[in-house]
């Protein structure tokens, strides 16, 4: 399977099974001709449609078989595409819902399915060896899809990635922190894919932005492994503060998974948050990173916390249980597709369309697409506080992408 980042990791644990939404009293909601069990369809007779429009049919291509921690995000990202349908309440959209089995063999044939059933746009797939499977079906039929892999190397010829990027979280991070006066870095980088992808894109926005880095340990994920890199690390900022030219930050990507792990070991290396200011990527969005002391005052890329806060409450009072953080993604790009239906039927979610300049305003914040197919996301920068996430820096207006090397990334989603 392929290797995942933090960003997919956190947040999974929700119940396994995959129902349909079933609504009380709402029977338009009901599978129609040639709809599966597990598309849902809000529509009304052809009779009421404007005469330049005809419902628009929207695919969501998730893992709802693929394994237990893959069935868990793709519930939850299933329930966010339909709260999306319902909060826009649009009687010509019709959300077709196709497992894909996580695997490049059911992208292809739930791609094929959604399309013979008439689906207009793909949202999804999850996981990156999915995408160009599905899209090997679309493209042909000049239909869009809009996947979740941050894996920009299958971004393009009609793919776009409604995802967060690495390289654009650390671009926004490494930019406010040296516009902070933060000009010395350390880091502690984990050795994996997402590792390799982190550091060549810290490498870079810290030269962009004019930093320079006078640590950089790359440590095994393994606990054990961890101490005597963090003990390095620790020796360099003292070392660094006993000659007049301290350590200004230490960056910290990584997780649930792994930060809880390295707290401790930061004030057993002499390493003092309070001084060295520690910052990190969007993985540190987890619930509970507020509970560990280590963390506290240090920073992050993210989108604004009260839109996500209010997404999480509305999700958990419908369906029971908190959504993991990946649900927003779902939730956006169903928001986004159903924006785009109402254009007349051979204006639709074509390229101009979905490369408009005018960002998309979901719940992870304004989003739109470059016409490489990747994100041009606005990010704020949240501090870790007592009580949770607080946004010390808005987000900016989206520009151009961030500088990616695509064929240098190895598939991290």
């Amino acid at each position: 399977m392929t290797a995942w980042t933090p960003r997919i990791a956190h947040g999974c644990r929700i119940a396994a099974a995959c129902l349909v939404l079933s609504l009380a009293g709402c029977a338009a909601n009901l599978p129609g001709p040639g709809l599966t069990t597990a598309s849902v369809e809000a529509g009304t007779p052809a009779t009421t449609k404007p005469a330049a429009q005809s419902a628009a049919k929207i695919a969501m291509l998730l893992p709802l078989s693929g394994g237990p921690e893959l069935a868990t995000i793709a519930k939850a990202m299933k329930q966010a595409g339909e709260m999306a349908l319902f909060d826009h309440d649009n009687p010509h959209i019709r959300l077709i819902v196709k497992d894909d089995k996580g695997t490049p063999d059911g992208a292809r044939e739930a791609a094929n399915q959604a399309l013979q059933e008439g689906a207009e746009i793909i949202v999804g797939p999850l996981l990156s060896s999915s995408v160009l499977p599905a899209a090997s079906v679309a493209q042909p039929a000049h239909k869009p899809i809009v996947a979740f892999s941050n894996d920009t190397r299958v971004a393009g010829n009609g793919v776009y990635l409604m995802s967060f990027l690495i390289e654009q979280d650390i671009e926004r991070i490494v930019s406010f922190a040296v516009s902070q006066g933060k000009q010395r870095f350390a880091a502690l980088i984990p050795d994996n894919a997402y590792g390799r992808v982190v550091e060549t894109a810290f490498r870079s926005s810290v030269n962009r932005a004019g930093g320079s880095i006078h640590s950089l340990e790359v440590y095994p994920l393994k606990a054990t492994g961890m101490l005597p890199h963090v003990k390095s690390i620790g020796e360099t900022i003292t070392a660094a503060a006993a000659a007049g030219a301290p350590i200004d930050a230490l960056f910290l990507p990584g997780g649930e998974e792994t930060l809880p792990h390295i707290a401790p070991m930061l004030a057993y290396a002499g390493i003092d948050p309070k001084s060295t200011k520690l910052i990190g990527t969007g993985a540190w969005d987890y619930p509970g990173i507020e509970r560990n002391a280590a963390f506290a005052g240090g920073w992050y890329p993210g989108s604004d916390p009260a839109a996500w806060k209010d997404f999480a409450e509305r999700f958990t009072r419908t369906y029971g249980s908190p959504p993991p953080r990946l649900a927003s993604l779902a939730f956006d790009a169903v928001g986004l597709a159903i924006s785009l239906s109402s254009a007349p039927d051979a204006e639709r979610f074509t390229a101009a369309g979905l490369t408009r300049p005018i960002p998309y305003m979901g719940v992870d914040g304004p989003t739109r697409f470059g016409t490489s197919g990747l994100p041009e996301r606005s990010l704020a920068v949240l501090e870790v506080q007592p009580y949770g996430a607080a946004m010390i820096d808005a987000p900016k207006a989206p520009g151009g992408p961030t500088q990616v090397s695509a064929a240098a990334s190895p598939p991290v989603r």
